[in-house]
C-alpha cells in the first residue's frame, strides 16, 4: 500500500493522549480529571483501546489489592454495585506432588504474602467500572481502535499515536471498507498497553529506555472460568500452588480463585526462561486441572471462558527508564507487577496516579512534549517501589537455584527485608532474556502428554472458541516473521519448532507440504498473549497491532 497515495489522517487535539484502557490507562485518565478539577484548569484526556469494549482484552488472576482503589476512588465500596463484591476470606499455600500436596503453614509466608484485605475479582469488570467512572468525569474513550503508530514532532518528541487504518486486505491493499486511521495528537502520551506492548517495544527501543538495567523477564499466564457445583463453592477461598506438573527446574505456579456466583477462577503460569522446548505451557495446565486437589473443585461444573496473557516479570531491576520526551509508561507496560505475590494491579492504577500528577503539574506550568522527570524520579520512592524493591529477588533466586531452593532462599530474603529491612544478596541480576533459555531439540528430552478428557481437561481449538477470539479474515497477518529461511532452519530444524506449543491458542503449526516443513501462521486463532514475541529463540517473529476490534473478547476476566 503506498502511503503517500492515501488520504491524510483527520486529528484530534488533547492535553493527553492514553494509550491502553487497563487499570493503569483508566486510572491516569481519572486522576488527570480529578486534578482538572481541583484546580480550576480543563485537561482534555481521551484512551484509545485496541478492545472491542472496554475489559475485552483484560485477563488478569485476580486477588487483588485495593490499596490504588482506595487512593483513586475512595467511595467504591459504597457503589450500589461495586466492582469487587468478595473479600478474600481464607488463604492456602500447597506445595504439589503427582498424587498429593503439602500445605504449607501460613506462620511461614512473609507478611506481605498475606491476602487479608484483598478481594477475589474480575479486573475486566474493575475496567468497565473505571471507564464509566471516566467518562462521567468527561473522558473520552474509543474502544475498538488500535493505535498502531507513534507520531513525533520535529524535535523527535512523541506527540501522540495514530490509530491503525481499517479495510485492509490481506494484500496489504485497501478494500472497498478502506477507512483511514485518526490522529490523536497529545501534548504528552501514557502507554499503559500492558506486558510486551507494541508501541512501547518500539519505545523501549528509540529512546534506549533499558540501558542500565537488567532484561525484563515474562511469564505467560492461562486462566479459565468455571462455575462450580454449590457444595465446591468456598467464596473468598485463595489457594495458591507450586511444584508438580512443572520439574524442579522450570519456575511457574497455579491458583484457584473462589469468587461470586459460583464461580471459580484456575490459573497456570509458567516463566518464559524456561530450557525445554518441547514444553507447552497449555497442556502443563491441562495436566495440572488433573491433579486431586484441583480436579474435585472442577468436577461437576462448567466451563466459562478461556485466556491467556504475558505477565512481566522483571521486577525492580528490569524497569526501564519511564519517562521519555513526550511520553510515560504506566503499569505493566513498565513492569510493574509483584511475582510472588501475583500482583500488578494495584501498582498499575498507583502509576497512573503518579503519571498523571507529572502531567497535570506540567500542563500547569505550560509545558508540552517534554520530559516527565517527576514521574521517573518519584516512583522507586513511592509505595510502587517500596512493594517492588522488597521481592527483587525473589526470580531471579528462582531462577538460579530451581523451584524448592529458590523459593526457600526468597523466602528468607523476604523476611530479613521485613525483620532487618536489609537483603542478604543485595539486588541480584537476572542473567539471559528468556528468548535465549532454550536449550536445542537434541539435548532436551520430549514430554508425553495426556489426551484431554473432556471433563476438566480440553484441547486448544475448543479453549480459543470459549476466548470469543475473532479477526477480520481479510486483513493483513498481524504477526510478523523476518525471515522464513530463518525459522525453518533454527526454530524447526534445531529446537523442533516450539511455537506450535509455547502458543496457548494454536497459532503456529509446522506442516508437510510437497516434502518441505512449511511454517502456517493461524492469525485468526491470536489471543493477543504475545508469548511469541517474547519466547521466541532468534527474535525472528513480531507482534503487531491487528485491526481494532479484533482478538479476544473477554466477558469477566
Amino acid at each position: 500500500m503506498d502511503e503517500a497515495a492515501l488520504p491524510s489522517r483527520e486529528g484530534m487535539d488533547y492535553d493527553v493522549v492514553i494509550v491502553g484502557a487497563g487499570p493503569a490507562g483508566l486510572s491516569a485518565a481519572i486522576r488527570l480529571r480529578q486534578l482538572g478539577e481541583e484546580s480550576g484548569r480543563e485537561i482534555s484526556v481521551v484512551v484509545v483501546e485496541k478492545g472491542s469494549e472496554v475489559g475485552a482484552h483484560i485477563l488478569s488472576g485476580a486477588v487483588i489489592d485495593p490499596v490504588g482503589l482506595d487512593r483513586l476512588v475512595p467511595d467504591w465500596r459504597e457503589d450500589p454495585d461495586p466492582p469487587l463484591k468478595t473479600p478474600v476470606s481464607e488463604d492456602r499455600f500447597y506445595l504439589l506432588g503427582p498424587a498429593g500436596g503439602v500445605r504449607l503453614p501460613n506462620f511461614l509466608m512473609p507478611p506481605l504474602m498475606n491476602n487479608h484485605g484483598a478481594y477475589v475479582g474480575s479486573l475486566g469488570t474493575v475496567c468497565r467500572w473505571l471507564a464509566a467512572r471516566a467518562e462521567a468525569l468527561g473522558v473520552e474513550i474509543y474502544p475498538g481502535f488500535a493505535a498502531s503508530e507513534v507520531l513525533f514532532d520535529g524535535n523527535g518528541a512523541v506527540a501522540g499515536v495514530a490509530t491503525g487504518d481499517m479495510g485492509v486486505g490481506r494484500d496489504g491493499e485497501p478494500t472497498g471498507n478502506f477507512t483511514r486511521g485518526m490522529e490523536l495528537r497529545g501534548k504528552y502520551t501514557l502507554f499503559a498497553e500492558g506486558a510486551r506492548g507494541s508501541l512501547s517495544k518500539q519505545l523501549i527501543a528509540r529512546f534506549a529506555l533499558a540501558k542500565g538495567r537488567e532484561p525484563q523477564k515474562f511469564g505467560i499466564g492461562l486462566k479459565e472460568l468455571w462455575q462450580v457445583a454449590p457444595e465446591q463453592h468456598r467464596p473468598g477461598l485463595v489457594q495458591h500452588s507450586f511444584g508438580w506438573p512443572l520439574d524442579s527446574k522450570t519456575g511457574g505456579g497455579s491458583f484457584l480463585y473462589h469468587m461470586e456466583d459460583r464461580q471459580v477462577m484456575v490459573g497456570f503460569v509458567v516463566h518464559l526462561n524456561y530450557a525445554n522446548p518441547y514444553l507447552s505451557p497449555f497442556e502443563e495446565f491441562q495436566r495440572f486441572k488433573t491433579h486431586p486437589l484441583v480436579r474435585p473443585t472442577l468436577e461437576g461444573g462448567k466451563r466459562l471462558a478461556y485466556g491467556a496473557r504475558a505477565i512481566t516479570e522483571g521486577g525492580f531491576q528490569s524497569v526501564p527508564k519511564l519517562a521519555f520526551p513526550g511520553g510515560a509508561l504506566i503499569g505493566c507496560a513498565a513492569g510493574f507487577v509483584n511475582v510472588p505475590r501475583i500482583k500488578g494491579s494495584h501498582n498499575a492504577v498507583l502509576s497512573g496516579m503518579l503519571a498523571a500528577q507529572a502531567a497535570a503539574d506540567a500542563l500547569a506550568e505550560g509545558r508540552a512534549h517534554d520530559e516527565l522527570a517527576a514521574y521517573e524520579t518519584g516512583w522507586r520512592g513511592s509505595a510502587i517501589g517500596r512493594d517492588l524493591a522488597r521481592v527483587r529477588n525473589v526470580k531471579p533466586l528462582w531462577s538460579r537455584f530451581g523451584t524448592y531452593a529458590g523459593i526457600a532462599l526468597g523466602g528468607l530474603d523476604m523476611w530479613a527485608q521485613t525483620l532487618l529491612g536489609v537483603s542478604p544478596f543485595g539486588t541480584l541480576g537476572h542473567g539471559k532474556p528468556d528468548y535465549a533459555t532454550l536449550k536445542p531439540a537434541a539435548a532436551s528430552k520430549k514430554i508425553d502428554y495426556p489426551r484431554p478428557d473432556g471433563v476438566v481437561s480440553f484441547d486448544r481449538l475448543s479453549s480459543v472458541f470459549l476466548s470469543n477470539t475473532n479477526h477480520e479474515e481479510d486483513q493483513p497477518v498481524h504477526l510478523k516473521v523476518a525471515d522464513m529461511g530463518l525459522q525453518k532452519a533454527s526454530e524447526h530444524d534445531v529446537y523442533a519448532g516450539p511455537s506450535a506449543r509455547y502458543c496457548p491458542a494454536g497459532v503456529y503449526e509446522w506442516v508437510e507440504k510437497d516434502g518441505d516443513e512449511v511454517f502456517v501462521i493461524n492469525a485468526q486463532n491470536c489471543v493477543h498473549c504475545k508469548t511469541c514475541d517474547i519466547k521466541d529463540p532468534n527474535q525472528n517473529i513480531t507482534w503487531v497491532a491487528p485491526e481494532g476490534g479484533g482478538g479476544p473478547n473477554y466477558p469477566n476476566m
